[in-house]
Parts: structure tokens; C-alpha cells; sequence
């Protein structure tokens, strides 16, 4: 069973080694996709031993997963499993996000923050209630959380995913193509790890704007 993590990271040299580190366990290969970072992620990254991928224009969350599940279909890879640069996600819960792959039981897997209480900022929640309502709306395709970075996708998925957006439009793309192309889908819950560093990263009120317009170009597309 190959197993790939693939991890997205624009500038995060502060926490990319600990994410590497952890995730190491329960991977065969580490794969961090670079955005064009100006700091030292991806020397960083190298020394810790995972393959990198630089992209020399900074594309962003889109654009990178893009690059990451190329490299995987390449790679022959049975399971990918995507997580964030900023510490937010915990690898140690990588077993349990697979766990339904592994029973024969889902095609893509998502980390929830929503399917137990934890302490969030009520800001993060607002958006990703938004976030959960405008992707059923224009998807037609329940989820308790839409735009979670943590998710884990069989080979299947894998080849049948086409992403099409670059920036953080992706969360809910991901969750179209699911229902496109009629894949068994399924929830886990995580638990987020928020910090002053991580909780600078994500959307903001415009950003969000900018991704609504550009989910709704998507569907009518």
C-alpha cells in the first residue's frame, strides 16, 4: 500500500519541518508542492527528506493540490492524504482519516472540525458554515465541513479529480467533482490545532467574496 502525503506550502518555513517529521509515520513518501515560497521551505523540506516540487510563480492552494495529485497519479499512488504547511492538521490522525479507503468504504475521505465540539474561533466558524451552505447550493452535496485542508483520496479519486481553480476555490471543488464523477464520499472528525500563526492563514471576508465568484463562474461553466 503507497501511501503519499501531499503538503501544499507557500512560506512556511516556522513549522514545515514538525509537519514533515509527523507525517513521515505513516507515509511512504512525503511530496511538498512549493508555491513559489521566497523563505526557506524548500530547503527546509529537502533536508527533512521530502520530495519537492517548486512551482516558479506562485499559484496558490488550487494550483498546488493540482501539481500534488499529478505527482501522485505519476507516483502509482494507492492512498494521497493532503494537509496543511501550518501545523493546523494533526498527522497523527492520518490512520483514522484512512480508515474508511482501507474498509472499502469511501473514494475520499474529508477531516471534519464540525463532527465533535472543539474550541474554534467563531470567526473560522461563520465562514465554513458559509462555506458548507454555498457548496450545497451550487453542488448539490452535503458536508459538515467544506473546507477542510485534511482529506485522504484513493487511487480512483485520484484519477478522476480534474481541478480546474488555482486559489482556495479548491475545498469545494474537490466536493464537486466528487459528486461528478459519483464518488463514495465520506466524513471523519479531526481536531483542528489553532494557533496564532495558523489562524493568520485561511480566508478572509474578501478573499471569501473573491472564492464565491469564482465557485459560481465554476458551476456555470
Amino acid at each position: 500500500m503507497k501511501i503519499i502525503v501531499i503538503i501544499p506550502a507557500y512560506n512556511e518555513e516556522k513549522t514545515i519541518k514538525n509537519v514533515i517529521r509527523e507525517a513521515k509515520k505513516y507515509a511512504t513518501e512525503i511530496v511538498v508542492i512549493d508555491d513559489a515560497s521566497s523563505d526557506s521551505t524548500y530547503q527546509t523540506a529537502i533536508k527533512e527528506g521530502a520530495t519537492v516540487y517548486r512551482h516558479l510563480i506562485n499559484r496558490g492552494l488550487g494550483g498546488s493540490l493540482g501539481t500534488g495529485i499529478q505527482v501522485a497519479l505519476k507516483k502509482n499512488t494507492d492512498i494521497a492524504v493532503t494537509l496543511d504547511a501550518d501545523g493546523q492538521h494533526d498527522p497523527d490522525e492520518i490512520p483514522n482519516l484512512i480508515q474508511p479507503i482501507l474498509n472499502g468504504k469511501a473514494d475520499v475521505v474529508i477531516g471534519s472540525r464540525f463532527l465533535h465540539d472543539q474550541k474554534m474561533p467563531t470567526k473560522r466558524k461563520i465562514y465554513n458554515k458559509i462555506g458548507n451552505i454555498i457548496t450545497y447550493f451550487l453542488f448539490g452535496v452535503k458536508t459538515s465541513d467544506s473546507q477542510s485542508g485534511f482529506r485522504a483520496l484513493n487511487r480512483k479519486a485520484l484519477k478522476l479529480l480534474k481541478i480546474k481553480t488555482n486559489k482556495m476555490e479548491v475545498s469545494s471543488e474537490i466536493i464537486k467533482e466528487v459528486k461528478k464523477n459519483n464518488l463514495i464520499f465520506a466524513e471523519v472528525p479531526i481536531k483542528a490545532i489553532y494557533t496564532r500563526y495558523s489562524l493568520s492563514k485561511g480566508q478572509g471576508f474578501f478573499t471569501g467574496l473573491r472564492t464565491l465568484f469564482k465557485l459560481i463562474i465554476l458551476k456555470l461553466s
